[in-house]
């Protein structure tokens, strides 16, 4: 790992951090100085995450798709380690890959509110924290399927053309307060959520990706890392694609 402290005395929260994506931003952004907010709907996954950051690194239960819950959590955060200056809103859930008219209301019901209103809550519970800190930054996890369609979890895909819209609109909406909102696109990335995917999946989305091999956690949390920090000072709105060319094939 690079021998960079952008985040030194800096306080950072990372939602689903108790495994996959979130946990590698967790360790990227605590190796790199920052003080880690772990949050996860598993206090238990939370808590071993935080416990192998050291430092001040604490975790916090939290189920997105409650609001009041969002904003507790969130305040807690800064409450326990000072001003916030980056969030990192990456929770999220699968599902079964089926065709819309074959998608349990439940399934659709369930993937909206974590992925797409679990995020607006997330982004409506940050932004006066950070407006109070004069400046900081917001990295969304989108995806791939932010711009691209599958025939398969329709709830899915729509929750994350959501996350994109909501990150483009937050952008806008919050220049003026210096809050920068941006959203990193991972394709299919080996993690806990991933591995129920059946290998015929596996293998038609590696035959797809221009660098012939999947992108690892670790690639996303590199990219989360520059994207919440000051070298990114002049990107907003942007989606960063962390796919091996999976959206360029």
């Amino acid at each position: 790992m690079p021998e960079m402290r952008r985040y030194e005395g800096r306080t950072v929260l990372v939602t689903g951090g108790g495994s996959g994506i979130g946990e590698a931003c967790c360790v990227r952004l605590a190796a790199e100085g920052a003080r880690v907010a772990v949050l996860d709907i598993d206090l238990a996954k939370a808590e071993a995450v935080a416990a192998g950051l050291g430092g001040e690194a604490i975790a916090i239960r939290v189920d997105v798709s409650d609001p009041a819950a969002v904003e507790a959590a969130v305040a807690e955060v800064v409450r326990r380690l000072g001003r916030l200056t980056l969030a990192v809103n990456n929770a999220g859930i699968g599902g079964a890959r089926l065709p819309p008219e074959q998608t349990p209301l439940e399934q659709w019901e369930r993937t909206i509110a974590v992925n797409l209103s679990g995020v607006f809550y997330c982004l409506k519970a940050e932004h006066p924290h950070l407006l109070a800190a004069g400046v900081g930054a917001i990295v969304n996890t989108a995806s791939v399927m932010s711009v691209v369609a599958s025939p398969a979890n329709p709830a899915y895909v729509a929750a994350k053309h959501g996350v994109l819209a909501l990150t483009r609109s937050c952008a806008l909406a919050w220049g003026k307060d210096r809050i920068r909102v941006n959203a990193v696109g991972p394709g299919f990335t080996p993690t806990p959520l991933t591995a129920p995917a059946a290998d015929d999946y596996k293998a038609n989305a590696l035959a797809h990706m221009a660098l012939e091999d999947f992108p690892q956690a670790e690639d996303v949390a590199a990219t989360v890392a520059f994207l919440g920090s000051d070298e990114a000072k002049a990107i907003t709105g942007a989606l960063y694609m962390v796919d091996a060319g999976f959206t360029i094939s």
